[in-house]
């Protein structure tokens, strides 16, 4: 499915309040004036949008990127929304044009190991643990919360998306990338 498909289906908040719904139709109208070729409309949408943007690609991928990463998501928003279908979906669409970048971006990265076994050799398992622990804590919380669920509470990906409401796109990338840092952090890369 393409970016500008994803989405498509959502039904339009069910029981929505009066400040949603003007909100939609806000959006609606913003996006309408933007395929009229209204800039400023644009320049509208990415002052509201660009925080969730910067956060979601910074939960995702390394600081030095994000930037160029959220630069790159609202110039494929800008020359890709004639293919948005309901204009009162532009938040979630961008936010799935910002995950898809996110993942490019891994895809392009070469493969990664588990954690190797030189960490329980450093000494008292105690310690270890203590230092594994204060690793992860040091990492975001996308990160530290999702490496958590997964090492200290043996949940699966799966279990960690069904209960945390993220996809499981993105606890599969804040579950890599927070395996990366933490062995960085554990000086484990080879």
């Amino acid at each position: 499915m393409s970016e500008g498909e994803a989405l498509q289906e959502l039904p339009l908040f069910g029981g929505a309040s009066a400040s949603m719904t003007a909100e939609v139709s806000l959006e609606s109208e913003l996006v309408a004036r933007v395929r009229n070729g209204d800039q400023e409309a644009f320049a509208e949408l990415y002052r509201k949008y660009a925080p969730t943007i910067h956060a979601v690609v910074l939960s995702r991928v390394p600081r030095d990127e994000v930037q160029d990463i959220v630069q790159e998501v609202f110039l494929a928003a800008y020359r890709k929304i004639e293919t948005l279908r309901n204009d009162g979906v532009f938040g979630p669409w961008i936010v799935k044009i910002a995950r898809n970048r996110a993942i490019e971006f891994y895809r392009r990265l070469r493969a990664t190991d588990e954690l190797n076994e030189e960490l329980s050799q450093k000494g008292n398992r105690r310690d270890e643990a203590a230092e594994v622990l204060r690793a992860i804590r040091s990492l975001s919380d996308a990160y530290s919360e999702t490496l958590i669920m997964r090492l200290v509470e043996g949940m699966s990906a799966k279990e960690i998306a069904a209960r945390t409401g993220l996809k499981p796109e993105s606890v599969r990338v804040n579950l890599h990338r927070g395996m990366e840092l933490l062995r960085k952090s554990l000086g484990t890369i080879r």
